[in-house]
């Protein structure tokens, strides 16, 4: 709570120098670039759960849904060719930022559950909003990256099961039976 506050504050005290482009500017850079350390740290996030969990299928389902949206987006970025909202260039959509960070925060998600999902959305949305405030792309952009991450997630993770186990057993009424995962 007292951190939240802390940023709240920092944020009322900043707004007034928001204004002032050379700052805006320099703002706008130094987010961006806190974006792109986020975008670093989730296929290390990914790897850690694999690693924790023991699970080499997992990081095998981790790469080929990365493997997967990064094919898409860069197959719709040279077919599309969208200017970017700053002008640098017609690589603008989609957001290959955010399609690879909703790719591993839904494989965090599925594949491990929300205790690991939720910081994951948490960071990719974070990421996503850095794309758009950085004036790298506009909504459809980041927006078209998310549900492509997120499908070729779906497309490729499968639930780690961790005690599946089917019991059967005799009681004096009939048979018991019990499906556990």
């Amino acid at each position: 709570m007292t951190r939240l506050l802390t940023l709240l504050l920092s944020l009322a005290v900043c707004l007034p120098s928001l204004a002032q482009e050379p700052v805006l500017s320099q703002r706008r850079k130094d987010i961006r670039t806190s974006g792109d350390v986020a975008a670093g740290l989730l296929p290390v996030a990914a790897a850690t759960a694999g690693l924790l969990e023991k699970d080499p299928t997992g990081l095998k389902q981790a790469a080929l849904a990365c493997a997967g949206t990064f094919g898409v987006t860069y197959l719709l970025k040279k077919a599309v060719h969208k200017d970017r909202p700053d002008h640098s260039d017609d690589d603008s959509f989609p957001s290959r930022h955010t399609a690879m960070a909703f790719t591993l925060a839904t494989f965090l998600q599925q594949r491990y559950g929300w205790q690991w999902g939720v910081p994951a959305y948490a960071a990719a949305t974070y990421i996503g909003w850095t794309r758009l405030y950085g004036k790298k792309h506009d909504g459809w952009d980041v927006a078209a990256g998310a549900a492509i991450g997120t499908g070729c997630a779906l497309l490729f993770t499968r639930r780690k099961c961790h005690d599946t186990r089917l019991t059967l057993a005799p009681t004096p009424n009939g048979l018991y039976a019990s499906w556990r995962f």
